[in-house]
């Protein structure tokens, strides 16, 4: 006669892997900062005991390592070479950017940790061989990698700045700018209203277009075709 399981009944406990230690420790930073990740934290989280971690992950930093890859690894690297490369560097740009904005602490991580995984290379990978694909040289070539993910990342430290910038300034630019002097400040007392609002695709489109044109005038050898 088979056995009547009830809702009381314990279910077994998910298998500790290196895998959901690293998706805690992604969603603490998220939800708190990197200074609140610690070992004991997300033991805690995940309600195992702490020495049980290191038999997957062997101390903080390789921790780190592990969410700084992690969140490389979600870039939405889909890619058509049959595309110019300016689309496809602004699709890179463009996917960098969204991992950014959606995992904005993390991505402090992602800048101050090394990456040498096959996860962690891919976006680098790609921005070297669309950079390739359109006929640059080697040198150019990393350092137009460097100039897109630089891009894509200080766009999204902008625009968090921005926010608050403008945010105060709404507050306060009416009284604020009613005491400039006129003659030293014109253009900021006639684009007020400008100043004041904040389109932030805009501005990354704006911005990205101008780094792409600007690539496009590089010497290069002709694209290649096939």
């Amino acid at each position: 006669m088979a056995r009547h399981v009830t809702s009381d009944t314990p279910q077994p406990r998910p298998v500790l892997t290196r895998e959901r230690i690293v998706l805690a420790a992604v969603e603490l930073i998220e939800r708190e900062n990197a200074d609140a990740l610690s070992m004991r934290r997300v033991a805690s989280e995940l309600g195992v005991a702490v020495m049980s971690l290191y038999n997957h992950v062997p101390n903080k930093d390789a921790l780190l390592e592990g969410v700084a890859e992690h969140v490389v690894s979600g870039l939405e690297l889909h890619d058509d070479p049959s595309e110019p490369w300016q689309e496809r560097a602004r699709a890179l740009v463009r996917a960098f950017r969204k991992v950014a904005h959606d995992k904005p602490r993390c991505m402090t991580i992602v800048l101050t940790h090394k990456i040498d995984t096959a996860a962690g290379l891919r976006p680098a990978e790609r921005a070297l061989a669309l950079a390739d694909a359109a006929g640059f040289d080697g040198e150019t070539s990393v350092r137009i990698m460097r100039a897109l993910l630089a891009y894509a990342l200080g766009a999204q430290m902008r625009e968090v700045g921005m926010a608050k910038m403008l945010g105060h300034l709404v507050e306060t630019g009416a009284e604020s700018w009613a005491n400039l002097d006129p003659d030293e400040f014109p253009h900021v007392i006639a684009l007020a209203s400008e100043l004041a609002t904040h389109d932030p695709e805009a501005d990354f489109e704006f911005g990205l277009d101008l780094l792409i044109g600007a690539l496009d005038r590089l010497p290069r050898r002709p694209a290649d075709r096939g």
